[in-house]
């Protein structure tokens, strides 16, 4: 691409939330480009480890428009089968999507815009950053994090058991990677799995569909001035879904204690408690990728950006999906993702008029 182009809105990331902001858009009749560093469709599903699976059955997985498909012999779709459908849904909706490009930075530039890429610069009136948080793993500070003489891995990294095979292996996390990931592991590998917290498991009947509902639930009394339902995480951290169910009962999934400290060979607990290890898997979350965005000046306290909805208060063009429940409860999953991009694509076509 030469020159400068211009469009009314960009999308920064084509992945569950810029398809479905981009879905919004399209049925609104405004002209837009999604922009995305991916080679391929897919997002970061495309990225995952081997045997991930969605909390969810399809039917409760799906973007605005289009129910996800059923998985032969599955009732919860691995990551595959997401790749598939996003697939699909870009093509049908025939969403225009670049890639790959990768966005440099966004800049004002009087009433528009800027977006700076690799392969040329857009001019919008509007943008909707849905880059996800897959790009930037978060590691904890641990002591002795540099002394560590062995491998280490974040979640990211993780692919199939066969990896570690005659290695000592800790998954640090208590969340739903951690579990999943240990229980991936817990079968063929010398296996210690830590958590800050004895390990919640949600009750063997809740998935993905109650996740929604309590985080809707939370936001709305949260809106209206009502007591703090405590959302998703009143129910529990980890949804047994058949992998990790089944490594439970079996007596695989037992969590130690978070260690305090990595020394050369192994982690160390507080009483003195040491063990050799080979690898450590950090199943310790992320942080919004945001960088993109530097430009604009918008980080407060914490590096956060202020938000109203999905509008940054700051940069009334500028409009943030898919991070979390700070930019619209559950956002960060395909069924939650829908209803904030449908209000993004409102807001912005009654701003653009």
């Amino acid at each position: 691409m030469t020159g400068d182009r211009h469009t009314q809105v960009v999308i920064v990331g084509g992945g569950q939330a810029g398809l479905a902001a981009g879905y919004h858009l399209r049925r609104l009749g405004l002209d837009f480009v999604t922009l995305d560093a991916q080679a391929e469709p897919g997002g970061a599903w495309q990225h995952t480890w081997d045997s991930l699976h969605l909390f969810s059955p399809a039917a409760y997985s799906s973007l605005p428009g289009r129910l996800m498909p059923p998985q032969p012999g599955e009732e919860y779709p691995d990551a595959e089968h997401v790749v598939a459908y996003l697939r699909d849904y870009e093509k049908r909706y025939d969403l225009p999507v670049e890639r790959p490009v990768r966005v440099l930075g966004v800049h004002r530039d009087g009433g528009f815009l800027r977006v700076e890429t690799d392969s040329g610069t857009w001019r919008a009136r509007a943008v909707i950053s849905a880059t996800g948080t897959w790009w930037r793993p978060f590691l904890p500070a641990v002591p002795g994090l540099t002394d560590f003489g062995g491998r280490q891995l974040h979640s990211v990294d993780h692919r199939r058991p066969q990896d570690f095979a005659g290695r000592r292996v800790i998954v640090v996390g208590g969340g739903n990677s951690g579990a999943q990931i240990a229980a991936d592991l817990a079968h063929d590998i010398e296996l210690t799995w830590v958590t800050q917290r004895p390990p919640r498991f949600l009750a063997d009947d809740i998935d993905g569909r109650a996740l929604f509902d309590a985080a809707t639930a939370r936001r709305r009394a949260l809106d209206q001035g009502r007591t703090d339902t405590g959302g998703v995480a009143s129910l529990g951290d980890i949804v047994a879904v058949p992998p990790v169910r089944e490594a439970r009962d079996r007596g695989l999934l037992k969590a130690s204690p978070m260690f305090t400290r990595l020394v050369p060979g192994g982690v160390e607990w507080a009483d003195g408690t040491r063990a050799g290890v080979d690898t450590i898997i950090w199943c310790t979350g992320f942080r919004p990728a945001l960088t993109h965005l530097a430009p604009l000046q918008l980080r407060g306290h914490r590096g956060h950006i202020a938000t109203s909805g999905t509008r940054a208060v700051d940069e009334p063009r500028l409009y943030l999906l898919g991070y979390g429940d700070w930019t619209g409860p559950a956002s960060a999953t395909l069924i939650g993702v829908g209803r904030p991009a449908r209000d993004t694509a409102r807001q912005i076509a009654e701003q653009l008029s």
